[in-house]
C-alpha cells in the first residue's frame, strides 16, 4: 500500500470548540473518515472512502482523494482550509 502526500494540507474541525487537525497524506484522511468522522456518513464521505483506498493502492492519484476527501469534509461543514 502507497501513502501518497498532498502538495496542500487539508485542515479540518475536530470539535465545536474550535479543535482541528492537519492532514498532509492519504493515510492520515483515511483514518480521520473512519475513525473521526463527525456526524452522518453519507454519499460524499462513502466516495472519499473509496477514493483514498484507490490512491493507496495506486488506482486512483492522491489528488483526486484530496478532491473528494475536500468535498465530503464540506458537505458535513468540518473544512477549514484546503
Amino acid at each position: 500500500m502507497e501513502n501518497p502526500r498532498f502538495d496542500n494540507v487539508i485542515t479540518v474541525r475536530t470539535d465545536p470548540a474550535g479543535g482541528s487537525i492537519t492532514l498532509a497524506d492519504i493515510a492520515a484522511c483515511t483514518s480521520f473518515l473512519l475513525r473521526e468522522w463527525p456526524g452522518k456518513r453519507g454519499d460524499k464521505h462513502r466516495a472519499a472512502l473509496q477514493a483514498c483506498s484507490d490512491a493507496s493502492s495506486g488506482r486512483k492519484s492522491a489528488d483526486s482523494a484530496r478532491r473528494a476527501f475536500v468535498q465530503a469534509a464540506r458537505e458535513a461543514g468540518i473544512l477549514i482550509n484546503q
